[in-house]
């Protein structure tokens, strides 16, 4: 096999508001399928992420306020766990303070020489914000 592209698909409890989660952190919806609608697509860059509501793969957010770090828990979230590379975390992690998008690890240098920050969507599925 020769990969060409992958497309995560996110089960979302509601797909507008999935698509204007996504473009508070500067994602834009590229496209929507359905009447109403029920499937559709993020991208930003090269990237895409496709969203599903009510189907395809799980979803569930945890009561857990932190995934690493003292006191978090990276196995309570039950929706896709995503690693998305950026060139600052920290431009990232202001413009999602900004929007009220939860942080549920703030950036850090981590040890294996990546800066991170980790969002939630309302999903429960995690973004790692990483550099």
């Amino acid at each position: 096999m020769r990969a060409k592209a992958i497309n995560p698909i996110l089960n979302v409890s509601n797909l507008e508001q999935s698509f204007e989660w996504f473009e508070s952190l500067g994602w834009e919806k590229k496209w929507d399928w359905g009447d109403p609608a029920s499937f559709g697509s993020v991208g930003s860059g090269e990237c895409e992420i496709f969203l599903c509501q009510d189907g395809q793969g799980g979803r569930g957010k945890g009561d857990n306020t932190s995934t690493f770090g003292p006191g978090g828990n990276e196995t309570k979230d039950k929706g896709s766990w995503m690693s998305i590379w950026v060139d600052n975390v920290d431009d990232i992690y202001a413009m999602a303070l900004e929007s009220g998008i939860e942080v549920v690890f703030p950036p850090e240098d981590l040890p294996w020489g990546v800066r991170e920050c980790h969002l939630r969507h309302p999903d429960g599925h995690v973004l790692r914000i990483s550099q």
